[in-house]
């Protein structure tokens, strides 16, 4: 049995300043390397890491005005951080890193940095709050004492850079295929394949709107993903796969979503396919346009290309594992909601009495 913890630890939550910049980053450095005394959220490494900081670690200058910060400061010394993104058109907030350092303490620290977040989205009206964790560390338990709920898990894949090439799939042969960029008017085919794949009660959850398949570039966050954090630092794409059968329409076999990492970082890959329908192609056709994108002039390290995929999603893992990927975590997905739901209006069978 998970016990209830304290209210109240020595220290106290605010926001972080600009003289915090290095106590920051050394925090999470630390946190990143796996050591008794500290905690984070655990998303997955690899050797050499590929941890959260590296992944998700924003130099000063990238951080957008509706990003938050907050920090634990006690006797003078930083002992915890918790960062957030804000979806400011679905004003929901990502928690993309919770630190805390100290063998007795990092839990308690923890805790109170979430409680500082969630009575500060309250003030500001936040409707969702979203956190990818491992499994591990009491994550889990430390956010389901906070009210949040498990809905999913994903798989998070990876392929390294030095892989084996991938013949590139020309753009004949992709129209061949019936592989096109998407545009805002798929927004009502990409939301039916997204309900074909999705289970109810995760549409429910997400509740991705019509206007959200609409948006298109650096601001598409849909489909969801523990990765799409890494996306500000990349250039967006997003392709779909028309049904070969004529279809069309409002129909669409799969769509892959690509980002071109400009950063330090892995190029990123989100497949989503139509139940009964093969994404190899959408997944080949994506590593084309990553190797045709990819900078290769600035002498940038490669750091291969990293994939989410829902465990509902199968076997779409099972057709990148066949192109050289390979899972290195299972992450957890956890959300929290703050406004009450209610039935919508609907129609019944009139009876007679």
């Amino acid at each position: 049995m998970t016990e209830a913890r304290s209210a109240r630890t020595g220290g106290k939550v605010r926001v972080a300043r600009l003289t915090d910049l290095a106590a920051l980053g050394e925090l999470s450095r630390l946190c990143q390397d796996a050591e008794a005394d500290t905690r984070s959220l655990g998303l997955p490494v690899s050797g050499p890491p590929i941890g959260v900081f590296s992944l998700f670690r924003l130099p000063l200058g990238a951080f957008r005005p509706h990003d938050l910060l907050f920090v634990y400061e006690t006797a003078g010394r930083l002992g915890g951080l918790i960062r957030v993104e804000r979806e400011t058109p679905r004003d929901e907030w990502t928690i993309v890193e919770l630190d805390a350092i100290g063998a007795g303490d990092a839990g308690d620290i923890r805790f109170r940095l979430i409680g500082h977040l969630l009575r500060e989205g309250a003030k500001r009206g936040a409707v969702r709050f979203h956190v990818a964790c491992a499994d591990a560390d009491g994550n889990v338990e430390l956010f389901m004492q906070a009210g949040f709920a498990r809905y999913g898990a994903e798989i998070v894949l990876v392929r390294p850079a030095d892989a084996p090439a991938v013949d590139p799939m020309s753009e004949s042969d992709a129209l061949a295929c019936g592989i096109r960029p998407a545009g805002p008017l798929d927004a009502l085919a990409l939301a039916r394949l997204y309900a074909s794949v999705t289970p109810q009660p995760v549409q429910r959850l997400e509740a991705v709107r019509l206007v959200d398949w609409e948006r298109q570039g650096r601001d598409w966050r849909v489909p969801r993903s523990s990765l799409a954090p890494i996306l500000r630092f990349a250039d967006v794409e997003a392709f779909v796969q028309e049904p070969r059968d004529g279809e069309g329409g409002t129909v669409l076999d799969g769509l892959v979503q690509v980002g071109v990492a400009k950063e330090d970082q892995p190029h990123y890959l989100k497949v989503l396919a139509r139940p009964g329908c093969d994404p190899a192609a959408l997944i080949r056709y994506g590593l084309s346009v990553i190797a045709a994108r990819a900078p290769g002039a600035d002498h940038r390290p490669n750091r291969g290309v990293i994939a989410a995929v829902r465990t509902y999603e199968s076997p779409t893992d099972r057709r990148l594992e066949e192109i050289g990927f390979r899972s290195i975590a299972t992450v957890t997905l956890l959300l929290k909601e703050t406004v009450v739901r209610v039935a919508e209006p609907a129609l019944v069978p009139a009876g007679v009495r």
